[in-house]
This record gives C-alpha cells, sequence and structure tokens, in this order.
C-alpha cells in the first residue's frame, strides 16, 4: 500500500488526514487583507487569523526601537493566543525592520514583505523603475541593499507616501478618498528621462493594491504594477504544501484580530466578511510611546 506521509500517518488501513494549518496574517492595519486574498487562494484550507494592529498604525511614523518592540510584543500575545503554524507579516515597513527579531524569538516560520525591486528590475524594459513604500521602507538600509543587489543598472525612483495607507483604509471604511490626493502621491512616480520613462512600478506596502485600479486610472501613462501579495501566496504554499484536498466544504475558519477597533464602520464590517472574515474579535492593547 502506498502512503503519501505528508497526508497523514497510517493507522491499519486508514490515513489520518493532516489538520488544516493556522496561518497568521499580521499588519499594521488593513493592507494585509490584499495577501490574505491570495493565502485563501493558494490554501483554501487553511484556518486564518488575520491581525491588525490598528492600534499603532501607521507603522512609518514609530522610531525602529519602538518598532521593533511594538511588534515583538503583540506577536508575542498573538501567538500564545492562536498558536499559528506559520506568520506572514504583511507589512513592508515591519518586514524590513523586524523580521530577524521575530526569527529569533519564536520556532514558526516567518514569510517577510519586502520591496519587490528583483521583479520590477526583471520586467522593466526604460531601465527607469519606481518605488513607491511608505517613507519608513524608503528610508531602511535594507529597501537600499535591494536596490545595489538587484538594480544596479537601473534608475530607481523611491517615493515615500505618507496619504496612500491611510487613504486605502478610509476606502474600506466606506469613507471618500479624493482622486486629486491619490494623484499627488503617485506623481512623483513618474519620470521621464533622455526620451525614456519610467515604465515599471512596485507596490511596496500591502496597502496600496486596495487603489490599484483608483491608481491606474489616475497615472499618467500605463505602466507595469507589481503587487507582492502572489509571490507570498507562492512561497506559503513552498513552506506548507499543497493544499491536500482535505478540507472539508464550506469556507474556512477565519476570524480578524484588533488591537483597538476604533475604526470598525459598517462598511469596513462588510469589507472584511468579504474576505471570509465575519468573525471579528478585539485583543486591545494600546500603543505605549
Amino acid at each position: 500500500m502506498q502512503v503519501d506521509l505528508l497526508a497523514g500517518t497510517v493507522y491499519g488501513a486508514l490515513v489520518m488526514p493532516r489538520p488544516s494549518p493556522r496561518i497568521l496574517v499580521f499588519d499594521s492595519g488593513l493592507g494585509g487583507l490584499t495577501v490574505l486574498a491570495q493565502t485563501i487562494r493558494a490554501r483554501p484550507d487553511a484556518r486564518i487569523v488575520y491581525a491588525a494592529d490598528d492600534a499603532g498604525f501607521p507603522y512609518g511614523r514609530l522610531d525602529q526601537e519602538l518598532l521593533v518592540a511594538r511588534v515583538l510584543a503583540v506577536m508575542e500575545r498573538l501567538i500564545a493566543r492562536h498558536h499559528p503554524d506559520l506568520v506572514i507579516i504583511a507589512c513592508n515597513t515591519a518586514s524590513t525592520l523586524v523580521l530577524p527579531a521575530l526569527r529569533a524569538r519564536f520556532g514558526m516560520p516567518f514569510i517577510g514583505t519586502v520591496p519587490a525591486i528583483k521583479p520590477a528590475a526583471e520586467t522593466t524594459r526604460s531601465g527607469l523603475i519606481s518605488v513607491l513604500a511608505t517613507p519608513g521602507t524608503v528610508a531602511r538600509d535594507y529597501t537600499r541593499g535591494l536596490i545595489a543587489t538587484y538594480a544596479g543598472a537601473c534608475a530607481v525612483t523611491l517615493v515615500g507616501s505618507t496619504r496612500l495607507a491611510g487613504l486605502a483604509e478610509a476606502v474600506l471604511r466606506g469613507e471618500d478618498a479624493d482622486d486629486a490626493a491619490i494623484g499627488e502621491e503617485i506623481a512623483p512616480c513618474f519620470v521621464t528621462a533622455e526620451g525614456r520613462r519610467t515604465d515599471v512600478v512596485t507596490l511596496s506596502c500591502t496597502h496600496y493594491p486596495l487603489l490599484l485600479e483608483r491608481m491606474k486610472q489616475l497615472a499618467p501613462w500605463p505602466v507595469s504594477w507589481i503587487d507582492p501579495a502572489p509571490a507570498i501566496a507562492r512561497r506559503v504554499a513552498q513552506l506548507l504544501g499543497p493544499d491536500p484536498g482535505s478540507a472539508p466544504s464550506g469556507p474556512p475558519e477565519a476570524v480578524a484580530v484588533f488591537t483597538a477597533g476604533t475604526g470598525l464602520t459598517g462598511p469596513l464590517r462588510i469589507a472584511l466578511a468579504g474576505y471570509g472574515l465575519a468573525d471579528i474579535a478585539i485583543l486591545p492593547m494600546p500603543l505605549e510611546h
């Protein structure tokens, strides 16, 4: 009898199915929903915990020491409560700074979200690429190291947006985001030089794909927009393996956890339900400066 060791353990003639993995998707706010959607597609059997540290949002305003301490403290409580098999840090600002400390503290795998500079350099034809990120991500040595390693032959424009993440959150809460404001934030991404112009923009904050259709409409010319979420989902599948096909019918178990919850409007609850997150819990953790 042939046995798939990844699918379960043999007891007599029975193969016990492997339990569905529990995946924790963590962000400072709602941007990680773009990663969550791709992760569910990669592993529809997974039990999902989506954790938003909205009490600390936005992370870009925190200095490095406070940011590391904050993420470690929140993660300590989340892991103790939910016991994930794998954690996705769906936040570029946190990933470029806190991943080494997280991997040193906890035993499970961590997948980070970092600027997609390598695929941007591989995609461009003009040699002009832009990295649209938060000011914190733009300022990180990690980001500049990626540029030096993978995009040395390109002209890279770093654009640190101060408002796009907040605008994306506002849209999910059912509020209006002015086209002029979005246009102003993305305008520095579009550069012309010696008859060439930017042809690739990497979305180096997980909030930004939430506004992608608006940004496409407001862009002065078409470009390739690189969303890191599909690559993250592929990494999840590599670490956990593909869906074994043993999940029960119906939607996967999923819960959203907020550290403040003050912005949970009716439209936002509806939007969260659309991501499978109808079950919402508050884990109060005020930000201490």
